[in-house]
This record gives structure tokens, sequence and C-alpha cells, in this order.
């Protein structure tokens, strides 16, 4: 009781607030997304995500270098083909866009690590994840035929180098197949991060003009999980990690720290939060107007999903994040 506790004796100075802090956000929590696209020396920012690009792979090169350098541990790669089909056939190709990219950043940059998002929408004509029954204009994606393109996918990318496979179409299985299909062809060693609880989130906007994956008709709330629903997502983990899940995420990130926190509780798995493009564009657009200070709002923002329990970022801040942190 007071006066005899004051909290504020671990608070009077930087040295003293520095030694009690509980959770604290380092550049080995980072990964930073990019994207890729087909060309030569092609570097187009996203107008709706200031300071992030679609890059050729050249470009997509020197940026994992400079992602390196920075102490960042890991890249995740999405792809933009040149050309859309109903097979996906981008997605599986050994010639896709990513597969080309993880080659080259293996190739350049050895210990960085490259994870592979596995998903179709960016390479499908309809912009949704999977295929679809023809006539269908409501977005329910056929689940198990979707899942044999999905371990295409897998495959291909752990041909072409990527350490970790991040499946992230929310079909029901799709952790085992592709579980079945790296173990079936050799992969037997590469873990699977899995978009275990992702959310149909509005949150998405600036990433499918990012991604070119916004969907033609109908939406992804057939797959994709109702905003509303907890309970839902601690199944969705169970099921996962007995599928063969060695990390999990939750997807978005900051309207759902209850979830990271429920998560981390019922596992011990690692589990990745995703700091996704509208809560990176929102700080973005709020710092260019002068309304907040980036810096410290997206350190106390990655901050917070540590808090909650994330074990790993995927940000977009990540670059910045790591030369504040060494600051």
């Amino acid at each position: 009781m007071f006066p005899i506790n004051r909290p504020r004796r671990l608070r009077q100075n930087p040295q003293i607030r520095r030694m009690v802090r509980e959770n604290i956000v380092t550049v080995n929590d980072l990964i930073y997304p990019l994207f890729a696209v087909p060309g030569t020396s092609v570097a187009k920012e996203i107008i709706s995500m200031p300071g992030v690009y679609q890059l050729s792979v050249d470009k997509i090169v020197d940026e994992a270098k400079e992602v390196y350098d920075l102490g960042i541990p890991a890249i995740i790669l999405f792809g933009i083909p040149e050309t859309k089909d109903v097979e996906a056939t981008g997605a599986w190709h050994d010639c896709g866009i990513v597969q080309k990219a993880a080659t080259a950043v293996k190739e350049a940059v050895p210990d960085l690590i490259v994870i592979a998002d596995t998903c179709l929408c960016e390479y499908t004509t309809s912009g949704h994840c999977g295929y679809l029954e023809v006539g269908d204009l409501t977005g329910r994606v056929l689940n198990d035929p979707t899942l044999e393109l999905l371990k295409k996918t897998a495959v291909s990318q752990a041909k072409a180098g990527a350490d970790i496979i991040a499946p992230s179409g929310m079909m029901d299985g799709f952790v085992q197949a592709i579980r079945e299909g790296l173990d079936a062809a050799g992969f037997e060693n590469i873990p699977i991060l899995s978009y275990a609880a992702k959310y149909a989130s509005g949150y998405y906007g600036p990433f499918r003009d990012a991604a070119e994956s916004t969907p033609q008709f109908g939406d992804r709330r057939t797959y994709q999980m109702d905003p509303g629903n907890a309970r839902e997502a601690l199944k969705e983990v169970e099921l996962d990690i007995a599928e063969g899940a060695d990390m999990i995420m939750v997807k978005p990130a900051l309207a759902y720290m209850d979830i990271i926190w429920r998560v981390k509780e019922i596992t011990n798995l690692p589990v990745a939060a995703y700091n996704v493009s509208g809560e990176y564009s929102m700080v973005k657009a709020a710092a260019l107007n002068g309304w907040i200070d980036e810096k410290q709002v997206t350190l106390e923002t990655l901050t917070s999903f540590k808090r909650a329990g994330a074990d790993l970022i995927l940000t977009y801040h990540a670059k910045d994040a790591a030369r504040w942190l060494q600051e």
C-alpha cells in the first residue's frame, strides 16, 4: 500500500526501465515480406503501401542482401505471375516467379531464410485461392481438388530452395496434404508455417493491390474465418498442429491480439503474427500527415504483438524497425 509501494521507483530513468522491461522486440523476431514480379530492373512502388515495392528478381536479390545486412533473419515471398489461369499454373510451375526469386536469393544470400507463401489467389483468373465450381460466383472454393494444387506448389517451392513453406489458403486439410507432398518428395526436413487462424479481414486491401489478387467476384468468407470467432481459431490451430504444422500464424495481428494470446496459451509451437498491409498503411498515412511519430508507434505496435505472445512478426516495417532497434 502507498506510500510503502511506489511503482514509479522502477520508472524513474531509462536504465531502470530497460532493466525491468518485460517484453522486448529484437531484429531476430522480424520477417520481411517481398513481392516478386516478372521483368528486369523493376521497382514499382505500391501506391497504397508507401515504401513497399513490386520487385523483379534482380531487385529482390538486392533487397534480400539489404535485409540480411540489417540482421533480419527471414523474408517471405509473394509472386505476381505474367499470366493467370484456372489451374494457378504460375504457383506450382518450376519456372514460377516465386520459384525463380527463391533460387536467386538462396544463391546470393544462402544464410537468409526464404519462406514461400503457398497460396493460389495471385495466380488464378478468379483471384480466389483454388478451384471454383463452374458458374459459381459466390467464392466457394472446391476444397479437396485445391489440396492437390497446394501440394504441387509446396513441392516446387521447396525444390527451388525455399526453407519454409507457409500455406495461407485456409483450405481444410491443407497442412496434411502439403506435409505428405513434401515428405514424399524428400523434403521431410522443410518446416511448415501455417496460416492457421486467418480471418476474412478488411485490413488486407493494400496487400491485394500489391499482389494483384483481389477476387473478381464474391469474397473469401467461405474459407477465411469470421472476425467474430475466437474459439474457432483454437480449433483451426489444433487441427493444423495435428496435421503436422511446425509453426502457427495469426493474421491479421493488430485487431486480433486476443487470438494471439489464446493461441499461445494452448501450444508450445512458435506463434507468428502477421502485421498486415492495412495496419502498415494506416501508420504510414498518419505519419506522412504528421499526425503520429512513426518510429514510436511502430515499435509500440510491434512490442504489443510480443506482449500478446507472438514469437515472430511478419511486418512491412521490418527494415525500419531493424534500424531503429540498433539506435
